[in-house]
């Protein structure tokens, strides 16, 4: 037996046989070694990016540590943004599933506050919430933490880069003094020290932050002479490669903004991501480079963070990042679960010490190469693959995604296969379909029922 395998833990049955169903029977690195801390109680501060494992680490440790017959609030997860906080959820209710009767509830921003305050008046045994959100549901005594034994950090240098500093403090002045405490962080800078060093009690330290051997990663560099020639570059490289989905780093707001929108102006099908977003905004853009709609995110870290993007085909860093460990975090999206990965960095000669310091951190030479040639720029703009539809109705309604593939491919429809993601809130959904077949998608869906009812279907 692999001293990785989640069998050698100590484990209650059910978790662990929950997770043989799953299929999770090798830990990550950052799994086989935070979880034997974390089942010991201990507090334990780990490095490691989104796409490690680390979710399922501490999610294992609260459900092993819970009291399903005390219906009150005993793990609380802080996440920097709605869509990881719902990730969150949805991981920690999959691998407690077979543990019956457990309440995960989420508390973020962007939602109705009255529905949430229902939710607590019913109990819950595990909160995963966005700082400001529990800040405002404390600061009301609509949250009572009297009873928790377990607080995360999850994305912990990410709420400090966003600002929640402040909130930080307010929730942590309400925690019972006698809990365990588990911080998980991309990166580890003297902030995260300090604060790790004010709120844990003698924690285990872990550091996991490649996923995937470096060599799994291609990473290619080219110089540019002037900041023109850094959006043609892109071009380059977008139409040389062709990715089905590529995220471009940019240091700005305002930069990926006017990226995105001068490479939809030559054809692309881009977006920005950025923190001026509104919250129904970014979860529009997170979905449709989800499933395929589009297949370019251009994006700040800030920004980035927190993306679970199974797959991703390329990035560009279209300058070099502030430190090499920020570098390290933006490519190590590519070539997860074993594939290639390939990752473009432009440079100015302005930008020459942070080379030197990105070789000395990788402890390899990066040389400059050519650019692909500009008879690229001659093929046709690809696009791509899917588009999605919008259908105003949700779980609400009690739609559920096989309702939505029932009414597309119903007689006259079109086929299974030509359907991609379903994602179903609760108000609406949204379903990817070919882009070959999108107006027969649209009209069937428009001109169709859902459980006996029609409802309001577009494109966006």
């Amino acid at each position: 037996m692999s001293q990785t395998d989640f069998s050698t833990l100590n484990l209650n049955t059910a978790l662990l046989d929950n997770l043989k169903t799953l299929e999770y029977l090798e830990m990550t690195p950052i799994q086989a070694q935070s979880l034997p801390p974390i089942l010991d109680a201990k507090d334990v501060i780990a490095q490691g990016k989104t796409g490690s494992g680390k979710t399922a680490a501490f999610a294992l440790g609260m459900l092993q540590n819970l009291d399903v017959k005390n219906l009150s609030v005993q793990s609380l997860v802080l996440c920097p943004t709605r869509e990881l906080a719902d990730q969150v959820a949805t991981e920690v209710r999959r691998l407690g599933r077979g543990i019956p009767n457990i309440k995960v509830i989420t508390l973020c921003g962007g939602m109705p506050s009255a529905a949430q305050v229902a939710s607590l008046e019913y109990g819950a045994h595990i909160v995963v919430g966005t700082p400001g959100r529990i800040e405002d549901h404390l600061s009301k005594a609509k949250l009572n933490l009297a009873h928790l034994n377990t607080f995360v950090l999850d994305e912990a240098d990410r709420m400090l880069d966003m600002g929640f500093q402040t909130s930080l403090e307010a929730i942590i002045n309400e925690l019972p003094a006698k809990r365990q405490t588990l911080l998980f962080s991309a990166t580890f800078s003297s902030q995260i020290q300090s604060i790790a060093k004010r709120i844990m009690n003698d924690p285990v330290s872990v550091e996991a932050v490649s996923a995937h051997d470096n060599s799994t990663i291609q990473q290619h560099l080219y110089k540019i002479d002037n900041e023109i020639d850094r959006l043609t570059a892109v071009r380059l490289l977008l139409m040389k490669h062709r990715p089905e989905s590529a995220v471009i780093f940019c240091k700005t707001k305002k930069e990926t903004s006017d990226i995105s929108d001068e490479l939809r102006r030559y054809g692309f099908d881009s977006l920005s991501l950025n923190g001026d977003l509104e919250q129904r905004d970014r979860d529009q853009v997170l979905v449709r480079f989800a499933n395929k709609s589009i297949s370019i995110l251009v994006a700040t870290d800030v920004a980035a963070r927190g993306l679970d993007i199974e797959a991703l085909d390329l990035v560009i860093n279209y300058q070099m990042a502030h430190d090499t460990e920020v570098h390290v975090h933006r490519v190590g999206r590519t070539g997860r679960a074993g594939s290639k990965g390939f990752a473009c960095t432009l440079y100015a000669e302005n930008e020459h010490h942070k080379l030197a310091q990105l070789e000395e951190y990788l402890g390899q030479r990066i040389s400059p190469e050519k650019l692909p040639g500009f008879e690229v720029l001659e093929q046709e703009i690809y696009r791509a693959a899917m588009v999605t539809l919008r259908i105003d109705a949700g779980k609400k309604q009690k739609i559920r995604p096989g309702d939505i593939l029932g009414a597309l491919t119903a007689e006259g429809g079109i086929a299974g296969n030509q359907v991609g993601k379903i994602q179903v809130a609760n108000s609406w959904s949204y379903v990817a379909v070919n882009r070959g077949v999108a107006k027969a998608a649209l009209k069937k869906l428009s001109e169709g029922k859902l459980k006996g009812r029609s409802y309001r279907a577009r494109q966006i």
